[in-house]
């Protein structure tokens, strides 16, 4: 999705309405048998079809995506949210026509850059195939990242360019009865195969939804429309209140309805789910947690591997620890810029990413502030991505509730900004890629360079080098615990009390703590594995290439190469890395 966010301990970025991007182009396979004339324009076309089609199917999707629709020819379009799949067969047979087309083009007559769009399209559709089998696993309510806590913020953040936007929009907040019908007829069908929510995790969404419901006309939703209606100079006055009018009409007769409605619906399916436990106690679980490993992370390793992947990062950080020579209780990270506001530590690290990571475009920045009656259920910080053809205007938001101290505030701004989400999105954007490259989601890439950034900028701080260090490494070493745990409870089965156990080992016996992590991995399966893996996998693939070029080198030319392949599985990305494919 471009409106989507994903949320590791505390960060959040995605948010996806559909279960699956099922690619469904039978209505397009006979426009696309290649000719030898010109096999590259044809691809191209091709894979513009399949960007329009997919981004019609969702107004939010296509809002967030493109700004000007038309100049992607992307017309007339339904007002829709999407929906969700359970027929198996159909989308299974949708993504096998799409990947049946795919494979009629001669890879090796296409351009480089469509020899890479190919291989990253045709990973992406061997994912969806294995996940037709598993439609009815995938859960959009969950206390992290679950529609109810998000769809507001997207609401809230949907632009208005011109008049048309407005309409748009309040026709969005009118269907939202029949998508929350459907996502609750989705939750049913889930609760008849004993695939639900633990009712721990039923009643987080509940209390969400009740606290959406509760702000009455105190909700952000009124005030950020009547906002956003000052963005519009062409209106009258007579209209802007008209509009204020029907805003407040549609959130009071289908948004808020539309909540109590779900709020009812689940209350009534309590019980029907499994207990608070991985995914592994559902049938084939073990199989889907695999599934959903391979997806989240980009990494084809086996779970085992994973483990092996993680353990060895593990060490490796744990000796760094013990090779400072300071105790972790005795360290102090003294930590001060001039300026400690979050619009000065953003300019500090643009700046200073310079030396070894390659020019960023030119763009303008706004931080914002999570709404107060959200700020328990969002992340400390997060960066909304923007349309792929208005790059230049991008936000982050900060959660005020979460008190960051100033060196977590840095980092966690390296994290969403430079050099991390914010800079890969722009930097790619500039590459000018193909427009379907920006509807297929590789979390792993994704997050795991979030995270490689959000490591190396502790090395841009004030804070002393041994400091810095281990600094860097326990926040490493903390989430490689976290991945673990994740594998731990969803695949071995870990109960809470193997989870208490194992985070004993490692110094970590707050129960109460460990019980909040049990609860958040439970409700979000390989969250954390993405973060984490995709993070290692860039620091497994760094340290071959060094190997392999020696004093040749370049930490900025690695970090080129990889940031110009773009989002990707693992798999492709070295591929393009190591063999200059």
């Amino acid at each position: 999705m471009k409106f989507s966010f994903t949320k590791k301990s505390n960060r959040t970025r995605h948010i996806s309405f559909l279960l699956a991007v099922l690619l469904a182009v039978s209505l397009l396979a006979n426009h696309f048998i290649p000719s030898s004339i010109d096999i590259n324009k044809t691809f191209e076309k091709f894979t513009l079809s399949l960007f329009q089609q997919e981004v019609s199917a969702n107004t939010i999707n296509l809002h967030y995506t493109l700004q000007n629709p038309a100049e992607y020819g992307v017309l007339n379009t339904p007002v829709t949210y999407g929906g969700f799949s359970t027929d198996k067969v159909s989308a299974m047979a949708s993504v096998e026509n799409c990947e049946s087309i795919l494979k009629k083009f001669p890879y090796r007559k296409l351009s480089k850059e469509n020899r890479l769009t190919y291989d990253v399209l045709e990973s992406y559709l061997q994912l969806q195939k294995e996940g037709c089998n598993y439609l009815l696993y995938e859960e959009p309510l969950n206390a992290v990242t679950g529609i109810q806590a998000q769809l507001p913020v997207l609401l809230a953040e949907y632009s208005f360019t011109k008049e048309e936007d407005i309409d748009t929009y309040l026709q969005l907040l009118e269907a939202t009865p029949d998508y929350f019908d459907a996502l609750i007829d989705f939750e049913k069908e889930k609760a008849e195969k004993g695939l639900f929510l633990s009712d721990e995790v039923a009643d987080s969404v509940i209390e969400q939804c009740e606290s959406v419901v509760s702000q009455g006309k105190r909700h952000y939703l009124y005030s950020t429309f009547q906002n956003r209606l000052e963005t519009i100079s062409s209106l009258s006055q007579e209209e802007r209140k008209q509009y204020l009018l029907e805003n407040e009409k549609m959130i009071q007769k289908h948004v808020f309805p539309s909540y109590e409605k779900l709020i009812r619906e689940l209350k009534s399916m309590r019980g029907k789910g499994e207990k608070m436990t991985g995914v592994c106690h559902f049938p084939d679980g073990k199989k889907y947690y695999q599934y959903i490993a391979k997806r989240e992370t980009g990494s084809s390793r086996k779970i085992s591997e994973l483990k092996s992947l993680i353990q060895k990062q593990m060490t490796e950080d744990l000796l760094a620890i013990s090779q400072t020579g300071v105790s972790t209780e005795a360290s102090a990270t003294v930590f001060s810029l001039q300026d400690n506001t979050p619009e000065s530590y953003l300019k500090d690290l643009e700046k200073k990413i310079t030396k070894v990571f390659p020019a960023a475009p030119e763009v303008d920045t706004e931080i914002k502030f999570v709404p107060t009656d959200m700020e328990s259920y969002l992340s400390p910080a997060f960066y909304l991505i923007p349309c792929i053809d208005n790059t230049e205007k991008n936000v982050i938001y900060i959660n005020r509730s979460h008190d960051m101290e100033k060196l977590h505030l840095y980092t966690t701004l390296a994290h969403e900004g430079y050099p991390g989400h914010l800079y890969q999105t722009t930097y790619y954007a500039s590459q000018n890629p193909s427009p379907i490259r920006s509807l297929l989601n590789f979390g792993g890439y994704v997050e795991g360079w979030a995270t490689y950034a959000e490591m190396c900028s502790y090395y841009l701080t004030p804070l002393e080098k041994k400091q810095a260090v281990l600094a860097q490494k326990n926040n490493s070493l903390l989430l490689g615990l976290y991945a673990r745990a994740d594998i731990g409870i969803h695949y071995d089965g870990w109960s809470l009390q193997d989870t208490v156990k194992f985070f004993s080992k490692y110094g970590i016996r707050e129960e109460e703590t460990i019980a909040e992590i049990y609860e958040l991995i439970v409700s979000t399966p390989a969250n954390y594995l993405k973060y984490y893996v995709g993070y290692v996998e860039f620091l497994e693939l760094k340290k071959e290439v060094a190997g392999r070029k020696g004093e040749d080198f370049s930490q900025k030319q690695f970090h080129k190469e990889i940031l110009d392949i773009g989002p990707a599985p693992f798999s492709v990305v070295r591929k393009y890395v190591l063999q200059g494919k």
